[in-house]
């Protein structure tokens, strides 16, 4: 194993610049406009692409506390009668859809609960929402249906309605066990809760429990980054997804930079990459292998993470919720992102749909490639016989680059990146982007 601890622990407030790192999407979100909505309701009156799977996304707003690097849409102030009102929305909303071409009688392959914190809501408006739903989108055939935790929300019964509901990928929003990290970044939870959680997890014998960390929090340091690892080798889940600390628009960690005041004191990006590069070596000591640039699966659980993979490799995905992002037929689209608007426009019986995005089949090519590469590799040959095209020869320029600079490998048809390359894959993946989106704001 590398020297696990550099002379000097570097912690920068400028290090770590606002705006986000993490790549989910190609073109950027801000290419996104109001205008193409009606292609939207263009293709959903179409018949589905052969052959393409159907995802379900739920957008849960809700969540105890707002952590200070989050920036996705949360409320922290909803009462029970507000959470009914949203709940009794999302089942609308997916009655909508259910007689459209593009998704009438069609199996929904992997279902997918996200936050927000779904483990939030009671078990009685769980049950409900999961009834509803599926009167109008059943996902009896569903491959795989995750969910996001927060340990702090659970409770025995809870756990019992989650795996009753038929959960297959528990993901338990960790973090971090040191308690006064978890404090200072605004975590809810606290590790005696997840300490309590974790039994009725295994008696419940979910079939993929994984955990999430994030490499450096406000207040790590090497001692509390190897004490939160081998916390996570004990609880041995079947995955760790460790994602590295940013600084996008609208959290409050960043709101204190783009106001002129101190930054939070964050490791800078080589100390963050070197806490990922010490977890995942402890863990492929332990029996784990890498699955992507941020997943690391033990050996032996087979059960593959069906929502990434099939989104990156081009499935649609319909989203419910205030916010969602979704594609359908090759058409990007987003939700309504505030509460009153999304609320007002599904009463009314419209799609909350805000705005959307049609790519060019180049940058559907493009999107796929700069996704997989996220899993560390790529097989040219899938490409080819979908997009017709030698990625080899397409992308040559950025590939060519990423071997000059020892980040990445060309064997055949396969193209790998070597690990420095995977610690810091989203920040190689604009060279690949066409050059008017080089520079563009991200969301």
């Amino acid at each position: 194993m590398a020297n696990p601890e550099p002379a000097t622990q570097t912690l920068d407030p400028t290090s770590t610049e606002v705006g986000s790192v993490f790549v989910s999407n190609y073109p950027p979100y801000s290419q996104w406009t109001p205008e193409a909505v009606e292609e939207v309701h263009r293709v959903l009156d179409q018949p589905p692409r052969p052959g393409v799977p159907l995802g379900l996304y739920m957008h849960i707003p809700f969540c105890r506390r707002r952590c200070k690097f989050c920036y996705f849409r949360v409320f922290t102030d909803r009462n029970s009668d507000q959470i009914q009102g949203y709940i009794d929305a999302l089942i609308a909303e997916a009655a909508m859809y259910k007689d459209r071409a593009a998704l009438a009688g069609r199996p929904v392959d992997f279902v997918y609960f996200g936050g927000g914190t779904p483990s939030y809501i009671s078990v009685k408006h769980l049950e409900q929402l999961v009834a509803g739903v599926q009167e109008s989108l059943p996902w009896d055939q569903a491959r795989e249906i995750a969910f996001e935790c927060e340990p702090g929300t659970l409770t025995r019964s809870k756990l019992e309605a989650i795996r009753g509901i038929g959960v297959t990928r528990l993901s338990l929003g960790v973090e971090n066990f040191d308690d006064e990290i978890l404090k200072e970044n605004g975590r809810a939870h606290v590790t005696k809760e997840i300490d309590r959680v974790l039994p009725w997890v295994a008696e419940l014998d979910f079939p993929q429990l994984n955990i999430d960390l994030i490499a450096g929090m406000v207040g790590e340091t090497w001692e509390t980054w190897k004490h939160t690892i081998d916390r996570t080798l004990e609880v041995s889940p079947d995955s760790v997804t460790i994602y590295q600390m940013e600084l996008p628009y609208n959290t409050v960690y960043s709101k204190q930079v783009l106001e002129g005041g101190d930054g939070p004191p964050i490791a800078n990006w080589e100390l963050k990459r070197e806490w990922q590069a010490y977890a995942f070596e402890r863990l492929a000591e332990n029996g784990y292998r890498v699955s992507s640039a941020y997943t690391m699966v033990k050996e032996g659980c087979h059960d593959p993470f069906v929502y990434r993979d099939s989104l990156w490799q081009g499935a649609d995905l319909l989203p419910l919720g205030v916010s969602s992002f979704g594609h359908l037929s090759g058409v990007h689209f987003q939700n309504e992102s505030g509460w009153t608007p999304y609320l007002e426009r599904v009463e009314q019986g419209e799609l909350p749909v805000s705005r959307a995005f049609v790519p060019s089949e180049d940058e559907k090519l493009t999107r796929e490639v700069i996704l997989q590469l996220k899993r560390g590799w790529l097989d040219r040959r899938p490409f080819q016989e979908k997009f017709g095209v030698d990625i080899r020869e397409r992308f040559l320029q950025p590939l060519a680059e990423l071997q000059e600079e020892n980040l990445l490998d060309i064997e055949g048809d396969r193209i790998e990146l070597r690990r420095p390359g995977l610690l810091r894959v989203d920040t190689l993946l604009p060279k690949f982007y066409a050059p008017e989106y080089r520079g563009a704001r991200y969301t």
